[in-house]
């Protein structure tokens, strides 16, 4: 290079440092990363800047200020011919001098950074989103939901992504981000798409991570046991449930009546008695004890009521058949539950536990109770039909066909149900 008649400034500067191209490219790099300027160079292009090839078209912003870092000259400068006299064309502004410059640059760039963060007000808007939706989501069609979930998630993950982020703000949006994720799983294993339901599950379980919260974690794992026993996957669902028990310890909010809740339904899907029975009584247990936190905070699905329980312990006593006068006596008040409290009211758990109680009445032979409990839940419209609830009352059919009842109402209920499985979401039947 050296061999070469200077066409730039820029080309003799590097000349007298010595370096070739790549060198200089990679210098580019360097101070780029230290003043926290986003700006690339390859070696090709800085050369063709240097032998004044790309004469016409304008460096960028953020490459004029490194190359005004680099070399202490403005650009104008560097790419206009080297002045006939060289003797100072290094300049005078070196070591101390070019420490400032590199400060005020980083100032600078933190400034214009600092400005494209979230604001405090921004991040409660997305925090409110985020509530809406876990609210809402256990009392309105997922198709209706779900649009919303994905746009949120989405939003959500591009704010990760961007590197200017507020580090008080950041784990906040892991938060955020987990929740919705678990939010998407959550519709997925409700549209009958249970790899999705999982992926979605594992990113949220990341995300949990990265927030640093226990809670979350554990409500994940509660998650991917709900998904597993309603897949007939009930060791699965064991697994998940004791894997979040230690999170939901340390917690103390409402997860910590979820995982025994759900371990027990598990252990019941199992023909484990005892092992049901004592997870039960250790969700009763945890509930009386349960302190919310701020995942409790943002209602829903992110919450676990009393009424949740009930239907909880409903749905794994409804497996047992010597439990039929436990599972129904928490069925009805799991049913009565969520007749008289609205704020957590949640259209697939109540039939789930209408199922549940129907069940426990055809074990006793009650067939017009078990009509009666099923009967809102076969008038669900088809948008409401989601896995879970097919689920429920594909057990009530099953339980039916083993009762040994055979009049014509008992026909007709059998019927109702074959088309209310028809008619259930189109996912479902994948």
């Amino acid at each position: 290079m050296t061999d070469l008649q200077p066409a730039t400034l820029l080309h003799w500067l590097i000349v007298q440092k010595d370096w070739t191209f790549e060198d200089a490219a990679h210098e580019f790099e360097v101070t780029a990363e230290r003043a926290g300027i986003s700006a690339t160079m390859s070696p090709r292009h800085l050369g063709r800047m240097a032998r004044a090839e790309t004469r016409g078209r304008s460096p960028s912003a953020p490459t004029r200020r490194v190359l005004r870092l680099l070399f202490n000259r403005s650009v104008d400068e560097l790419l206009s011919p080297p002045p006939s006299d060289l003797t100072d064309a290094t300049g005078g502004n070196t070591g101390l001098g070019d420490e400032v410059d590199m400060a005020a640059e980083r100032a600078r760039a933190f400034g214009e950074r600092s400005r494209s963060r979230l604001t405090d007000e921004a991040m409660e808007q997305i925090q409110d989103e985020v509530r809406s939706l876990a609210t809402d989501y256990p009392q309105r069609p997922v198709l209706q939901l779900l649009p919303s979930l994905i746009k949120v998630q989405g939003d959500l993950m591009d704010l990760i992504e961007t590197p200017q982020q507020h580090p008080m703000h950041l784990r906040r949006l892991y938060f955020l981000t987990a929740v919705t994720s678990g939010l998407v799983a959550k519709s997925s294993h409700d549209l009958g798409r249970a790899p999705a339901a999982m992926t979605h599950a594992r990113t949220a379980l990341l995300c949990a991570e990265q927030a640093g919260h226990d809670g979350l974690r554990a409500w994940i794992n509660g998650l991917e046991s709900l998904f597993s026993y309603w897949s007939g996957r009930p060791r699965d669902a064991v697994r998940y449930a004791q894997r979040g028990a230690e999170f939901a310890e340390r917690a103390g909010s409402t997860v910590a009546v979820w995982l025994p809740a759900s371990e027990a339904r598990a252990w019941a899907a199992l023909g484990r008695t005892d092992e049901t029975k004592a997870a039960i009584g250790r969700a009763e247990s945890a509930l009386d004890g349960a302190q919310p936190d701020d995942l409790d905070d943002l209602g829903g699905l992110c919450t676990f009521s009393r009424s949740r329980q009930l239907y909880y312990a409903a749905d794994a006593l409804a497996w047992l058949p010597t439990a039929g006068a436990d599972a129904e006596r928490y069925g009805e008040a799991a049913v009565a539950a969520y007749a008289a409290h609205d704020d957590d009211w949640a259209f697939g758990d109540e039939a789930g536990a209408m199922s549940d109680l129907a069940v426990a009445r055809i074990q006793r032979q009650e067939l017009d109770g078990a009509v009666e409990a099923v009967r809102p839940v076969l008038d669900l419209p088809p948008e409401q039909r989601i896995h879970g609830i097919a689920s429920s009352v594909e057990r009530v059919h099953g339980a039916l066909i083993s009762s040994g009842i055979r009049s014509a109402d008992a026909v007709e209920l059998q019927d109702e149900i074959e088309f209310f499985r028809r008619a259930a979401l189109p996912a479902t039947e994948q």
